[in-house]
């Protein structure tokens, strides 16, 4: 199946493991029925960007556009288009297809479906490479677009479509958001979320002052490191949850892990 879209497009692409962007031309497809186009104005930067531009997880095709926090504005809309006009602001995050007939996808849970469908360095339906948000304009399906609410600044906003909701969820599905819980974060929690203390994970005496302390960690760390202190931190039945993604497997101490969920069991 030929390549070539009607829709020229421009961005910037790696075309091998060095990490070097440059600028590349492609093609876009045609404005479908359920389509939505836009404008792209912001596009994040997220380490998984990285990890794919650099091959480090071994499954990158160049030439690759990254990109997948991506917010703009709507210039034009398919005629079976319901939510979405010209004009508005919207976001398109990692996902721009599924198979929509799996169990996953039947409960909502497409990022679960075997044959999803990413925003770049995966192949469409139509059998053609699919590009990220380092570009100049984007076409997806309506349902995996988003609307961003006109009082929100689109160039403070686009962290919200992939770091922003991987940090979030965790809290509201393990209900680490409930008052009175305390949980791990990044320094800059304090600076601008109003987060009460910051803890220095390579600090022997911060990490033993804090020993079994924490509800819950949500560890953002995309580079290998050690489990083993974080577990430390847990009270019994803590929940770690690992939403990073380094590129080499972790080891995973088994004593420790089972000790944390094992501390409230009745012999």
């Amino acid at each position: 199946m030929s390549t070539e879209h009607p829709a020229k497009a421009f961005g910037c692409a790696a075309r091998d493991p060095s990490g070097v962007l440059s600028p590349f031309n492609f093609s876009r497809r045609a404005t479908g029925d359920e389509d939505v186009r836009f404008k792209i104005l912001y596009c994040g930067i997220c380490h998984s960007d990285l990890h794919c531009v650099k091959n480090e997880w071994d499954i990158s095709k160049y030439p690759l556009v990254p990109g997948h926090e991506i917010v703009g504005v709507v210039t034009e809309v398919g005629s079976k288009v319901q939510k979405f006009k010209v004009g508005d602001k919207v976001g398109v995050g990692c996902m721009v297809g599924a198979c929509h007939s799996c169990d996953s996808c039947k409960n909502d849970l497409e990022n679960y479906c075997p044959k999803v469908i990413l925003i770049y360095n995966s192949i469409y339906y139509d059998g053609t490479m699919t590009y990220g948000g380092y570009s100049d304009h984007m076409v997806a399906t309506e349902c995996y677009v988003v609307r961003i609410p006109d009082n929100l600044p689109l160039d403070t906003c686009t962290p919200l479509i992939c770091a922003g909701i991987t940090t979030y969820r965790p809290l509201r599905y393990f209900g680490l958001d409930k008052p009175g819980l305390n949980f791990g974060v990044k320094k800059e929690a304090i600076e601008h979320l109003g987060a009460d203390s910051f803890l220095i994970s390579t600090d022997p005496n911060e990490m033993q002052a804090a020993t079994g302390t924490l509800d819950g960690i949500i560890d953002t760390i995309s580079i290998v490191h050690s489990l083993l202190p974080l577990l430390g931190l847990l009270k019994s039945h803590g929940k770690l949850v690992l939403v990073g993604a380094p590129e080499k497997p972790f080891e995973l101490p088994a004593f420790p892990l089972l000790m944390v969920y094992s501390n409230n069991i009745d012999s």
